[in-house]
């Protein structure tokens, strides 16, 4: 693993290390001020490559690649930020890196939209069978058309919509099902104030009781130990055969073989995925169904989402170098005072 310096930069400029490639333009603009440390050949440091890189600098702007625990941090005695070009953070042991007396911050709000197109993208796929129709076409199975035998889906339109985690995502799918006169039911770690629940036309229900009544499912909760295999073989047993499930949260929120051997054995019709337990491997039991739509983790893959991500990052790091608050701060409790 090679990382470049910007040979152009001077001594006196604080070190920093960008973990990942961005965008030449923000790596031109964090030159200005920083001794930048950069990986444009965008390949994953290992464990021990990342802690040799962030030995000696201030500030490193990471993605969900770079696990920052003790392990990386030993030696890291100058690092005064972390900051993830990414909504999640579960690549991030916030206590060690507040015992470490590093600062962590995400970008929550820029990517709120364009994840939440991507996940009613995605049901809409999923529901309406679009991947599976497309391989139709490529196998030249269109002549085989008829009126029951082509790729049948189900319909979103007036169905109910079930959303586990109802944050600014989740808000902003529950907005978008609105306009096919979706059902709209929720399940979240606290409830929402009765106005965002008039707002996003959304009842509440305890988890069992919307995978009963759901006939989509999306799932929009952030990955924690204690929401690991939210959904597993107990779970997808509640749901409907007829219902389909989405994940656009984290992988580990999904028991993906047990999800696999469900949509093996028809007991829901068919799942979305975005994100996998152990990706970028993805488990080799989803890759043979029909049933399933696959994608590389891209909710948020816009470029003027991945941009706006990046510029907040820097943003963050800016400001944690210059002695001021981040404005996305994640362990607040100990930083933010």
């Amino acid at each position: 693993m090679t990382i470049l310096k910007n040979p152009q930069s001077t001594l006196q400029k604080p070190k920093i290390l960008v973990a990942r490639a961005i965008f030449p333009e923000a790596l031109a603009q964090l030159e200005t001020s920083f001794e930048v440390c950069s990986n444009q050949a965008d390949e994953v440091l290992t464990p021990a490559e990342l802690q040799k890189a962030l030995s000696g600098v201030i500030g490193a702007l990471v993605a969900g690649t770079e696990r920052i625990d003790a392990g990386a941090l030993a030696g890291a005695n100058d690092l005064k930020i972390v900051a993830n070009i990414s909504v999640g953070y579960n690549n991030f042991d916030i206590p060690a890196m507040t015992a470490a007396g590093v600062m962590a911050t995400n970008t929550p709000d820029v990517l709120t939209d364009s994840t939440a197109d991507f996940g009613f993208a995605l049901l809409m796929a999923t529901a309406r069978r679009i991947t599976e129709s497309e391989h139709w076409i490529r196998a030249g199975k269109w002549d085989q058309w008829s009126i029951v035998n082509n790729p049948l889906g189900m319909d979103l339109h007036h169905s109910t919509l079930g959303i586990i985690g109802m944050g600014r995502i989740g808000q902003g799918i529950a907005k978008r099902a609105l306009g096919f006169g979706m059902k709209v039911v929720y399940h979240n770690r606290s409830r929402l104030s009765a106005a965002d629940e008039k707002a996003c036309g959304a009842t509440y229900l305890t988890k069992e009781d919307l995978l009963r009544n759901a006939d989509h499912v999306i799932l929009v909760l952030p990955y924690t130990a204690e929401s690991h295999h939210t959904i597993g073989a107990r779970e997808i047993a509640l749901m409907k055969p007829t219902a389909t499930l989405v994940n656009i949260a984290r992988g580990g929120i999904v028991d993906d073989l047990a999800l696999a051997q469900a949509l093996r054995a028809g007991k829901i019709f068919a799942a979305g995925l975005d994100v996998f337990e152990g990706e970028p491997k993805v488990n080799p039991e989803l890759l043979k169904l029909n049933n399933v739509v696959l994608a590389p983790h891209i909710a948020s893959a816009t470029e003027k989402t991945r941009r706006g991500m990046v510029d907040l990052a820097i943003e963050n790091l800016q400001a944690a170098v210059d002695g001021r608050k981040p404005p996305s701060l994640i362990n607040v409790e100990v930083f933010g005072k």
